[in-house]
């Protein structure tokens, strides 16, 4: 395949998390919109690793890949204890550093 489709399939990828992130009231599927434009970015990586013929992109994914666990293990242990204390996961109704 070249370069140019897996360039469209992150763009795609990419706009669909986007568009996730902005129409999303729900913090999990917030969460989920910044995953799909996280793994956008890791194709990106990894295309051009291979068309380049150079390992750092690969190595570089995979270290943003556990990144991201960590990241997504920490979101959603913030989302459970803000559901806990509001009993809501709607951001809109999220105003805890409001004084």
């Amino acid at each position: 395949m070249p370069l140019q489709a897996y360039l469209t399939l992150a763009a795609v990828l990419f706009a669909i998390g986007l568009f996730g992130v902005i129409t999303r009231r729900n913090t999990v599927g917030i969460l989920l919109g910044i995953e799909l434009m996280l793994n956008a970015v890791n194709i990106n990586l990894v295309a051009f690793a291979r068309f380049n013929g150079d390992p750092v992109g690969m190595i570089f994914t995979v270290f943003t890949i556990s990144i991201t666990v960590a990241e997504v293990a920490v979101g959603l242990a913030l989302v459970i204890l803000i559901f806990r204390i509001r009993r809501t996961a709607i951001a809109d109704h999220l105003d805890l550093l409001k004084g």
